[in-house]
């Protein structure tokens, strides 16, 4: 059974853009986090979509917007916050993930 709690967030921002991309390709909208090993600092997130929240799942909900993210890759971004950002050098998704030692520039991959 998933599990509603305070262990990850999702800002407004970043519930607004998964809505609107939910929207565009007929599907929930419902993002998956989950940390895979690799990248240029040990571990890297991968975000998607996904039909609904799996048994072990801990999830959080904004403005009817959920994240959901599995008990392995929970224990890496425990109390981390998922963003949307918009800049000159492009748009993304941002984690800001306070248990990361160092990053890489890109921002797409983390070291404990």
């Amino acid at each position: 059974m998933a599990t509603l709690a305070p262990d990850i967030a999702l800002t407004p921002a970043a519930a607004a853009r998964v809505a609107a991309i939910a929207v565009k390709q007929n599907k929930p909208a419902i993002l998956r986090l989950s940390v895979d090993g690799g990248g240029c600092s040990g571990f890297q997130y991968k975000f998607g979509f996904a039909d609904a929240a799996e048994g072990d799942d801990t999830v959080a909900v904004t403005d009817g917007v959920r994240l959901v993210v599995d008990s392995i890759s929970l224990d890496l971004v425990r109390g981390c916050q998922v963003d949307y950002v918009e800049s000159l050098g492009g748009a993304a998704f941002k984690v800001e993930n306070p248990n990361a030692a160092s990053g890489c520039g890109c921002g797409s991959s983390f070291a404990i």
